[in-house]
Formats: structure tokens, sequence, C-alpha cells
């Protein structure tokens, strides 16, 4: 008993005792292989020091980034039908809506903020990845339109940061009828005279490419993201050719006049703020007065 009580038992209690290094304590860049420990990764907007590589990151994320001391109000966007065609693959659309909501906590793919960005007004809206990898569908729709008229009832201008493999699957065609829905919101933002801006991040292709995040007065790139239409696998078996290295990514995009500028994150905030001083007429009043 002796021998059990005070050799097998502490020991027992010791192992019990050790603590695993917490899976958060280090992130490994997924584009060098660095381990960056995880609060310098936070610190740096979840950019590798090392290498520049952009990690993907989520509306909150966005959203304390940009607002001025990331205060900023949601805006509610409208509650649409879930499953309209009942659709099912390998699970119901229905569960796979179900897991993305209580993965994120959000209801679908686009969140809107309302705030100010050094004192200027401004509506933003995320696509966020991380729900069913940004898909637009008819709440992503509604939601892009609730957002630009709420930036017309303010007056301010509308930021829209793209991150979606294109139209949800899910909804057949009715994903692909909020191409042009979308499209009639950008013209009432130019009817209103409004600056509309789009920023890319990665990945940003199919539908979403093909109307609003290519419709803007301004497309700003984060560096390395993928832009474009089909992914450049397709495109490679389809015209069997090797395509050029950097191929639909963001500094190959502006090279060839796709966007207008390729931006780092931690230099977003103040870009978007010069560039809406000069589109507005509130703020190029705004620059001519701490000018004087």
């Amino acid at each position: 008993m002796n021998w059990l009580t005070n050799y097998v038992r502490p020991k027992l209690k010791a192992v019990l005792r050790k603590k695993d290094t917490p899976d958060n304590l280090w992130h490994k860049c997924k584009g060098c292989g660095q381990l960056i420990f995880h609060k310098e990764f936070l610190a740096n907007q979840f950019v590798c020091g090392n290498c520049g590589h952009h990690d993907r990151i989520g509306p909150a994320e966005r959203f304390k980034a940009l607002f001025d001391d990331g205060e900023h109000e949601r805006l509610e966007l409208p509650k649409v039908q879930d499953d309209p065609l009942k659709f099912r693959d390998q699970k119901k659309y229905s569960d796979r809506l179900k897991d993305a909501r209580s993965k994120t906590g959000e209801q679908d793919a686009l969140i809107v903020g309302v705030g100010r960005m050094d004192g200027i007004e401004v509506v933003v809206a995320v696509q966020n990845f991380f729900f069913m990898g940004g898909s637009m569908g008819i709440a992503v729709g509604a939601g892009f339109v609730t957002a630009v008229e709420k930036a017309i009832e303010l007056h301010a201008p509308f930021i829209i940061f793209t991150a979606a493999g294109g139209a949800r699957m899910q909804e057949g065609i009715l994903s692909l009828m909020q191409l042009p829905r979308t499209t009639v919101a950008v013209n009432m933002l130019r009817e209103a005279g409004l600056p509309y801006i789009v920023v890319l991040t990665d990945p940003t292709t199919g539908g979403v490419t093909a109307s609003y995040a290519m419709l803007g007065d301004v497309h700003i790139a984060e560096p390395g993201a993928l832009i474009g239409f089909a992914g450049p696998r397709v495109i490679e078996n389809t015209i069997r050719e090797k395509l050029p290295e950097g191929f639909q990514r963001s500094e190959f995009l502006l090279e060839h006049g796709m966007v207008d500028m390729v931006i780092p994150r931690h230099e977003l905030k103040e870009t978007l703020v010069r560039l809406i001083s000069l589109l507005t007429r509130d703020g190029a009043a705004r620059e001519d007065r701490r000018a004087s």
C-alpha cells in the first residue's frame, strides 16, 4: 500500500497535471511555413511578418481595423427563405446552413456595418468566406441591396470587401439572379453620385467577380489574392496550357490593368480614407480645411 500511495499515486497526479501547449499559441504561415507567435499574428492583422502572406479574416476583424476605435452599428439585413429549392446533395442545404450559422454565429455570408473612418461616415459590407465560402445567394443579394439603400439614405460612400467562391449552387438560378439585382443597386449608387469602392480579397471568383466585384469606381486588391471568374486549374484543363506564374493573383491583375492598386492590409484604412476624401464633396472640403 505504501508503494502505491507514495510512488504510483504521485506519478499519476503529475501526469494528469501536465498541460499540453495550447493549440492557438503559434500560427503556421500558409505562405512560408514559418511559425508565428499568435499574439504577434493578431497584432499584425493576420499578416505574416516574414513573407507578407495575408491570411483570410472575418467581418469582426475587418470592422475593428477599419472603423474609428472599432465602433460601428451592424445593419439589420432582410430575412429570406432559407431553402427555396429544397436542395439536397450529400446532405440537405438546410443542414449546411445550420452548420455554417453554428460555426460563424452569423445568419449568412454578408455582414454590413455603418460607422466612421477618420470621422467620415461610411457603409462597409464584408463577405465572410468562412460562411459557405462566402457564396452569393438570395440573402447576400438582399443584403447588398439593403446596404446600398442605407448608403444612399445617409449619403455615405459604400465600400465592399469581397471574398467568395461565386454563386451558391444550392440556390440554382435564384443565386444567378443576384448578378443583375446587385448590378442595378450599383447603378443606384452612381445615380446618387456616391463612391463605390471594392476591396478584392482572397479569393474573389465566379458570379461575384462577374457582377458587383468588378463594377467599382476604384478596385483595390490585397496582396496575393486570387481574383478571377474560373479558377486557374479549370482554365489550364480547358486550354491545355500552362498558365503564367502568379496568374489571377493581385499583382498580375495590377500589371494587366484589372485592378487599380494593391494595398497591404495595414495600409487599407489610410488608403480608403484618402480615396473617400477625393471622391466626395464633403471629404474634399474636409481636406481643404485641414490644409488651411
